[in-house]
């Protein structure tokens, strides 16, 4: 069985909750509270194991906030690797207003790593016995942006394929290294091209001329409620997936990432790694605060998922 092992260089403890309505000064009352183990790569490794993939995540952590990170991860069965660091790690808190039907999300930084902590990660990350990376997530302070350039030459070295979901200076820093895939969304894609992405035929032009003119094998393009694209030399497809409710967006693109990575290990062809995705994602989207995908919702909406084949001439 192909090993996946999951980067996450800045975990967080996500919490959830919801409540009557969000105003100004006044204590506000919550209900519905849950709290989770997230951060991009950790996401990532609880989606894939409930769907059946052998994964391991790796992460820093520290404090009793990242004590809390790690007995959620073992409660919930995963196989992780925790790298020991001097700093807090970060807590994200999503609000529900009921009466508005809109959701707050508030983001942390995340600790200051130091140099010796990154060399560890850095080592940790690259060691041991797995077949496909994948890192997901922001870079906390104090971490420079071509952290996930150098990981990538790391497993480019090895032979071990590496997927990427990031954003900004760290995304943009990693377009020259050896990585295998990137799923940025429209915004991401946009900054890093220069160019309008109004119409499909100019998105599938902006994602052909990264793999053009940079070291990549595929670009999948989130499209939010307009399903999601996959890139590669051979081909392209779109895949969308009509959802039944919207409970919440929360790691829908971590889960969408995570469908995608198990399809890959599993050896199946594109556009069936673009069917499970959209299919991980939806199922996200229809679970409440920061709860993820359940693999029966998966399956069942892998087979509702609209797929088609895009004609590589069909571009702007």
């Amino acid at each position: 069985m192909t090993r996946v092992r999951t980067l996450t260089i800045n975990p967080a403890l996500d919490l959830s909750a919801a409540t009557e309505a969000v105003t100004p000064t006044e204590k506000l009352r919550c209900h519905d509270v849950r709290r989770d183990a997230g951060g991009g790569g950790i996401n990532v490794a609880r989606v894939m194991a409930r769907l059946g993939g052998q994964v391991e995540a790796l992460f820093p952590a520290g404090g009793p906030v990242g004590e809390t990170l790690a007995r959620l991860m073992r409660q919930e069965g995963l196989a992780y690797r925790l790298i020991p660091i001097a700093g807090e790690t970060r807590e994200d808190f999503t609000i529900l207003d009921e009466s508005a039907g809109r959701q707050y999300r508030f983001v942390l930084p995340g600790p200051v790593l130091d140099e010796a902590e990154q060399a560890t990660f850095l080592a940790a990350a690259a060691a041991g016995d797995f077949d496909i990376a994948c890192a997901s997530g922001s870079l906390p302070p104090g971490v420079a942006a071509d952290f996930y350039a150098r990981l990538a030459e790391r497993f480019h070295q090895t032979g071990k394929r590496f997927l990427l979901d990031t954003s900004g200076p760290a995304l943009r820093a990693a377009l020259n290294a050896p990585v295998d895939l990137i799923k940025p969304n429209l915004k991401e894609l946009g900054g890093l091209t220069g160019t309008g992405l109004e119409s499909p035929a100019s998105q599938l032009a902006a994602c052909r001329s990264l793999l053009r003119d940079h070291p990549l094998k595929a670009v999948a393009l989130s499209l939010g409620p307009d399903g999601a694209m996959l890139v590669t030399e051979q081909g392209a497809w779109h895949a969308r997936c009509q959802m039944t409710r919207t409970l919440s967006t929360v790691g829908a693109g971590d889960s969408f990432m995570g469908g995608l990575t198990w399809a890959l290990a599993e050896g199946l062809p594109p556009e069936d790694m673009l069917r499970v995705a959209a299919a991980a994602g939806t199922a996200t989207v229809m679970t409440p605060g920061t709860e993820l995908c359940h693999a029966a919702d998966v399956w069942r909406l892998r087979d509702l998922v609209e797929l088609r084949e895009i004609p590589l001439a069909a571009t702007a």
